[in-house]
């Protein structure tokens, strides 16, 4: 039954280089990239946060990436059927304790789609309110306050984005391809042609010093170093699950680490390029530029209120967050369905996508208010994400064994990674996941 499961996954590889590479940003970028790294570089010294997180994407792209997509091609399968593959690597009597290890960060992907759904249900009222007229016209914090403390406030928006992910989904990697071929150059278009109108703004030049000239002193801050990894971590999507799947879909002929710092590369682009938008925005309208979810709900709002065609570009600008939205819930969802597929075999995709989405509605609608599901997403990637992650980190380097990772890297490289490739996975990026999961949990920092 394995091997049936094997070849049917089989069929549903990803058609081009380019195309997976599309479908691996689209699941890095999101709303960590959007609201998530200009908060974190508004709160934690401007330029100085971006040199820092830049040195982290560096290390987290050409390792840790890799190793995930590497073990997922490796094993045919995602989160469940490759953390038992890389035990048995080591042992064969390992090979169940590293499949019931896999159900936390398995899990960790669904607890985060609940939340995700929440979230892109605001930026769909935000969209058609747009639309409307009616964000243009009203106080953004009052419009925002409306909804966001009232319960059951968003459940069409709720439902239309789950089903529509679904929809997207019903074709596995061919899908999640050719949806990502449109959505992300669409949202990289959007946010540079947002970026060119926010500098014709005036005080838009202090914005870009802050982003750009490093105040040193912040260095010696231990948490800015802090905050700048974990934004890199959750913004590539290195949860112990979520490339995984992807990587099962990969070519055997692609270089995982090229295809790996090629995804890093671009989501960082998004992420500088979102922040071009927004903090040199608030800086013209004297507005805080670590305000969190208000940044897309009440910042932005009042930002293209007082810009000509503003209407305008909060339509395209709420579209580009559903695309990047959407993507990531395609991850999301794809990794828990193909688990769930690899474990019982006889189930249909369509029931098992189905009814992950019934789970996800049936406990996102009652954490609509922002109130149910702040808390929830902090709670997530406080515990759930470093752990899942910290466990991936030591099942591929500390566990598997050593020539098995190395020949599932150098798959379909022209140019063979050997020993610093190794150590540095071993002996950097493992420490720096566990020092991140300690923080998380002990000093209840939240990422």
């Amino acid at each position: 039954m394995e091997k049936q499961t094997t070849s049917k996954l089989h069929e549903k590889k990803f058609k081009t280089r380019w195309g997976f590479i599309l479908a691996s940003v689209g699941s890095a970028v999101g709303m960590a990239n959007v609201w998530g790294f200009p908060n974190k570089m508004g709160s934690n010294g401007g330029g100085a946060f971006l040199l820092i997180y830049l040195f982290f994407i560096c290390i987290f792209g050409y390792v840790g990436l890799p190793a995930e997509f590497a073990v997922g091609r490796r094993a045919k399968t995602g989160t469940l059927g490759s953390y038992a593959a890389a035990w048995k690597s080591r042992n064969e009597k390992a090979e169940k304790a590293g499949g019931l290890l896999a159900w936390l960060p398995l899990i960790g992907s669904l607890c985060i789609a609940i939340g995700y759904a929440v979230i892109v249900s605001y930026v769909f009222k935000a969209l058609c309110s747009s639309v409307t007229g009616v964000l243009m016209d009203t106080n953004p914090g009052e419009w925002f306050e409306g909804f966001s403390l009232t319960n059951y406030s968003v459940v069409i928006p709720h439902i239309v984005v789950i089903v529509g992910t679904l929809l997207t989904l019903f074709l596995g990697a061919k899908s999640i391809e050719r949806t990502n071929k449109i959505m992300m150059p669409t949202f990289f278009i959007i946010f540079v042609i947002l970026a060119i109108r926010v500098a014709c703004l005036p005080e838009a030049a202090a914005g870009y010093r802050f982003m750009f000239v490093p105040d040193w002193a912040a260095l010696k801050d231990p948490m800015v170093w802090i905050a700048a990894m974990g934004q890199a971590f959750f913004s590539l999507s290195i949860t112990g699950s979520g490339m995984i799947v992807y990587g099962a879909y990969l070519d055997d002929g692609e270089d995982v680490v090229t295809v790996g710092t090629r995804t890093a590369f671009f989501d960082t682009v998004a992420a500088v390029v979102a922040a071009l938008v927004i903090i040199p925005a608030c800086y013209c309208y004297n507005l805080p530029v670590n305000a969190g979810p208000g940044q897309l709900f009440v910042t932005l709002p009042t930002i293209l209120q007082n810009i000509p065609f503003g209407r305008f570009f909060a339509i395209i600008l709420y579209v580009a967050m559903i695309f990047a939205g959407v993507s990531s819930l395609q991850n999301m969802f794809e990794v828990v369905g193909e688990s769930l597929q690899h474990k019982f075999p006889k189930l249909n995709r369509k029931l098992v996508l189905g009814i992950i989405c019934v789970v996800c509605f049936g406990i996102g609608v009652n954490m609509e208010p922002i109130s149910s599901w702040g808390p929830w997403m902090d709670f997530v990637s406080i515990y759930i994400i470093p752990i899942g992650a910290l466990l991936g980190a030591i099942s591929w380097f500390w566990v598997m064994k050593k020539e098995d990772l190395m020949e599932a890297i150098n798959q379909g490289a022209k140019k063979k990674r050997g020993v610093v490739w190794y150590n540095i996975g071993k002996f950097v990026y493992v420490p720096m996941a566990a020092i991140l999961c300690f923080i998380a949990i002990f000093m209840k920092i939240s990422f």
